[in-house]
């Protein structure tokens, strides 16, 4: 069984080109090191151990900038899948990411690209390989978020998830874990094939596919963070504020 851990990094950074850059939103930099690079950082203490999959599209030479980030933090165990279209959201850009790369019984991790958890380390609650998946939360408002509503909250058991429907205060960070990357491309397929009229939000969100694992009995639980452990970086003012921050 491998574990992979996969950065979807294929979205289009309309509100950083509508801000006059000129590149993605990955490779500006702040305090000497790119945004890339900041988001894989986190995760450098278990790198090793994992298979890691960038998924994105060939704009600006990605694929090398990839190979050079990745060697620079002396990573080797990397792959990166160039998509040729833009995608319907991220568990579509995911899902073809791992078809024909990952076997079923694989596990699978995904984090946002414009996201740092420094030193991320597993929850001390559970074992990823005792639970069927995982989503990582933070107390927090408003409704640009996916959410977690518990099931019982002393085992942080989930009863349902949701996207930009704010149904508690438990905040998605954008980490999700599935204990086999066949559960996670089965839900995704169901997703697909109910039409955009069932999507989530109207694209194809990772989050809600939790849903269709709880519905079959599946063991899905939620891992609480503070919110100083993670810092957001995916619109122009977050960015403003990320240099602004001190390092």
């Amino acid at each position: 069984m491998t574990p992979w851990l996969i950065f979807p990094m294929a979205g289009q950074s309309e509100r950083f080109a509508r801000a006059g850059f000129t590149v993605p939103k990955y490779m500006l930099e702040a305090h000497g090191r790119s945004l890339f690079r900041h988001a894989v950082e986190g995760f450098l203490r278990y790198a090793p151990a994992m298979r890691l999959l960038f998924i994105a599209r060939d704009v600006k030479g990605t694929a090398s900038f990839i190979a050079a980030e990745c060697r620079a933090m002396g990573l080797d165990r990397f792959e990166t899948h160039i998509l040729d279209a833009a995608t319907r959201g991220q568990a579509e850009t995911v899902a073809l990411g791992l078809a024909g790369r990952a076997a079923n019984d694989d596990s699978a991790m995904i984090f946002n690209i414009d996201t740092f958890r420094p030193d991320w380390h597993p929850p001390a609650r559970f074992a990823l390989d005792a639970v069927d998946g995982y989503l990582e939360v933070f107390e927090g408002e408003g409704r640009n978020w996916s959410f977690v509503a518990p099931l019982d909250p002393q085992v942080q058991s989930v009863a349902r998830t949701t996207e930009k429907d704010p149904i508690s205060n438990l905040c998605c960070t954008g980490l999700y874990h599935f204990r086999r990357t066949g559960d996670f491309l089965d839900a995704f397929a169901a997703a697909a094939a109910g039409g955009a009229s069932l999507w989530s939000a109207g694209e194809l969100y990772v989050a809600p596919l939790y849903n269709r694992l709880i519905a079959s009995g599946r063991d899905i639980r939620y891992h609480l963070i503070r919110r100083d452990e993670v810092i957001f970086c995916g619109t122009p003012s977050e960015y403003q504020a990320v240099l602004d921050a001190p390092p």
